[in-house]
């Protein structure tokens, strides 16, 4: 493997270990499904508590996989996967290409 390749992999790390979760892969679904939240909404649609839904959104907006916009005291969470879709392309194209 050449260098490139190993070093879009790694970059490529946090992103996979992010969404190798099936928690996390339920919150992005149910945000495909809704467009937006709120934590009480995700977790009325979870078997999982609400602290343990704030632990996952939290790591998918570290990974820029969710955004959050505020609206009064409300915390409305949407997905924003072009970065990602991105990253993963990248890493197809390059492995594609070392092969």
């Amino acid at each position: 493997m050449t260098e490139e390749v190993i070093d879009v992999f790694r970059s490529c790390i946090p992103l996979l270990q992010t969404l190798s979760d099936p928690a996390r892969q339920d919150i992005i679904v149910l945000l495909v499904r809704h467009h937006t939240l709120t934590v009480n909404e995700i977790t009325n649609h979870s078997t999982l508590s609400r602290p343990a839904i704030s632990h996952h959104l939290k790591i998918l907006r570290d990974n820029g996989l969710v955004t959050i916009e505020q609206k009064g005291t409300q915390r409305f969470y949407s997905l924003q996967l072009t970065d990602a879709i991105e990253r993963m392309k990248r890493l197809i194209t390059t492995v594609e290409g070392a092969c």
